[in-house]
């Protein structure tokens, strides 16, 4: 189990880390988007500060995963943005369905090998 463990938050902070650093170094061209996703995509460029937090709080996890440091708070962090990828995919590009499945899978895998840290998180006080 430790071993899995270490492979799938290594993954996920590679991607993670890759999906940040080409957006910010613009490394390779932006496909063509069509219909409701490039409309999606456009929206969320012309508000300005929207795509690089979102890229930023990714790289930021991504660095959390590959370091093994944090990875109970990079999960909690990370999650919004998977399950909006997870509805993006799903209502607007299927293509990127399985890409996102694994994400979200991912993170469910780690946020229950490390279960015992969000323990305190549910304690009504």
């Amino acid at each position: 189990m430790k071993i899995a463990t270490i492979i799938i938050r290594i993954l996920l902070g590679l991607v993670f880390a890759m999906s940040s650093i080409v957006y910010f170094l613009h490394l390779f061209p932006q496909p063509e988007l069509k219909g409701a996703l490039k409309l999606f995509n456009e929206g969320m460029a012309a508000s300005v500060y929207l795509l690089p937090f979102v890229k930023g709080t990714e790289f930021v996890c991504a660095i959390a995963f590959l370091s093994g440091r944090y990875v109970t708070l990079a999960s909690v962090i990370i999650f919004p943005i998977i399950l909006n990828i997870i509805l993006v995919h799903s209502f607007l590009a299927p293509e990127g369905l399985p890409v996102a499945i694994f994400l979200l899978l991912g993170v469910l895998f780690l946020a229950y090998t490390n279960r015992k840290n969000y323990v305190t998180l549910f304690v009504a006080k």
